[in-house]
């Protein structure tokens, strides 16, 4: 079975006109397709979209998670693109809502820059114990987990690996879900067969 791998990023602001972000988003939906992965995304605008454009003209397989009912209200209320997807589901769950679908839809995830819908992905995926993967240099929350979590009294676990590469962030995420169950649940409380002792793999 395929990989999921999720993007999560900037849908606007300062990050989607910064080329370089750019670019390291369209090579992260590349490198996602040449693993022979799915990409993953919230079918939105910017960095995100941005990535899922770099799989579909890599030959993957992309699939978005829209916050609308439907397809009419995806591209007219929510202003969001269909054209880089080969599926899209319409969750009519709103977009803080649609974010924890977008999280569960997906085996990993990657950050993109981000403001406050990243942040809320990011912590979705944090309690849930996903695979984290973060792409350094892309500004925003992406550029501040270290941080964050600090702040949160959280630790840099594991399931958390950084890198300003494209490539290699994709290869650590898949070397990591080769080597790795779950999450999983155990009394509610999510889980996974790792120790989540505080480490970080960095560039």
């Amino acid at each position: 079975m395929k990989y999921r791998i999720g993007v999560m990023g900037s849908a606007s602001g300062p990050a989607i006109k910064n080329q370089l972000a750019v670019k390291k988003s369209i090579e992260t939906g590349i490198y996602i397709a040449q693993n022979n992965c799915i990409l993953v995304n919230g079918a939105c605008p910017g960095l995100p979209d941005e990535a899922a454009f770099g799989a579909k003209h890599a030959g993957g397989l992309t699939m978005g998670i829209s916050p609308a009912f439907s397809e009419k209200e995806h591209t007219e209320l929510y202003k969001s693109p269909r054209e880089n997807y080969d599926i899209i589901i319409y969750t009519g769950m709103g977009l803080m809502e649609r974010d924890i679908i977008n999280i569960r839809s997906s085996d990993a995830i990657i950050l993109l820059g981000g403001g406050v819908g990243t942040l809320n992905e990011f912590t979705v995926a944090y309690d849930e114990g996903k695979l984290i993967g973060v792409l350094t240099d892309t500004g925003g929350v992406a550029d501040g987990i270290p941080e964050i979590l600090e702040i949160c009294d959280r630790a840099l676990t594991d399931f958390i690996v950084f890198d300003s590469d494209p490539r290699s962030l994709v290869e650590k995420i898949l070397a990591l879900m080769s080597s790795r169950e779950g999450p999983f649940t155990e009394d509610e409380r999510v889980t996974s067969s790792v120790d989540t002792k505080p480490s970080v793999v960095a560039a």
